[in-house]
């Protein structure tokens, strides 16, 4: 046995003997669709480590997403469709696939000659099913802001896309015209879709500046939150009542907790 695998192998033979007949009974209940909240669960749990310095946790949390992919994986094995082995060499086989740059005789030096590679090969690779979309792949259950983000850069990959930030925030200031217009028309339905279109266009400009829309807004979450956490302090404090207090008030402290945080 090789060494290197004996902790993928002491972990799968773990798994195992917890889904054997007389295993553990509640290991042994579980099912491809029982393990769905288990594991988005496991993966949020996983970010929310990665947003930190505490290396036990995000080894820990590794970890527990690795559990669930053996697990499905174990089960899937039981039932004879593929185990863990397949999954392993199905995904190194795509990655030497997709980097023909690393692999075979492909140039590739910039991240984006890689993408664009990598998308090509996509596309070959569905070749078979030519109705299939180059959006398609994007799992309907991300966060709005993510999804979008992972549409517009699939788009970009095929050429559909601005030349450059130009385009993307001349886009936005159209996209807040229109949604003013929308607004002030008092047609609530189209408000709502041009309100997704100014979101969606902000997306792409973020995009274009390499940030990460969906952090990004996490990190403002975080920021506010701890913000109004501090002015519900001050005015607690001060022995107000925050449903009493005016908006400049309010105002007021808050620009005094935006100085210090």
């Amino acid at each position: 046995m090789n060494c290197k695998n004996d902790s993928m192998n002491r972990l799968l033979d773990v798994m195992r003997r917890l889904r054997a007949p007389d295993g553990c009974p509640w290991d042994r209940e579980q099912s491809i669709a029982s393990l769905k909240p288990c594991l988005l669960e496991e993966c949020h749990e996983l970010l929310a480590a990665m947003d930190g310095d505490d290396m036990d946790s995000h080894l820990e949390e590794l970890g527990d997403v690795l559990l669930q992919v053996v697990f499905q994986s174990v089960i899937r094995e039981q039932e004879g469709a593929f185990t863990f082995d397949e999954v392993a060499n199905a995904i190194a086989e795509k990655l030497i696939r997709r980097h023909p740059h690393i692999f075979g005789d492909v140039n590739a030096k910039t991240s984006g000659e890689v993408l664009r590679n990598w998308e090509q090969i996509k596309q070959l690779e569905r070749s078979a099913t030519p109705e299939r979309s180059a959006i398609d792949g994007v799992p309907a259950t991300l966060p709005a802001l993510l999804k979008a983000q992972r549409v517009q850069s699939k788009a970009s990959r095929v050429g559909f896309d601005w030349k450059d930030s130009t385009g993307a925030i001349a886009k936005i200031h159209e996209e807040i015209a229109e949604l003013m217009a929308a607004q002030k028309s008092g047609d609530q339905e189209t408000t709502a879709q041009e309100a997704g279109d100014l979101l969606f266009s902000v997306v792409n400009y973020c995009r274009f500046i390499d940030v990460d829309a969906e952090s990004a807004l996490e990190l403002t979450n975080q920021k506010f939150s701890r913000r109004f956490k501090e002015v519900e302090k001050r005015v607690r404090e001060a022995g107000k009542d925050m449903c009493k207090c005016t908006l400049e008030e309010l105002d007021a402290i808050w620009d005094q907790v935006k100085c210090n945080a």
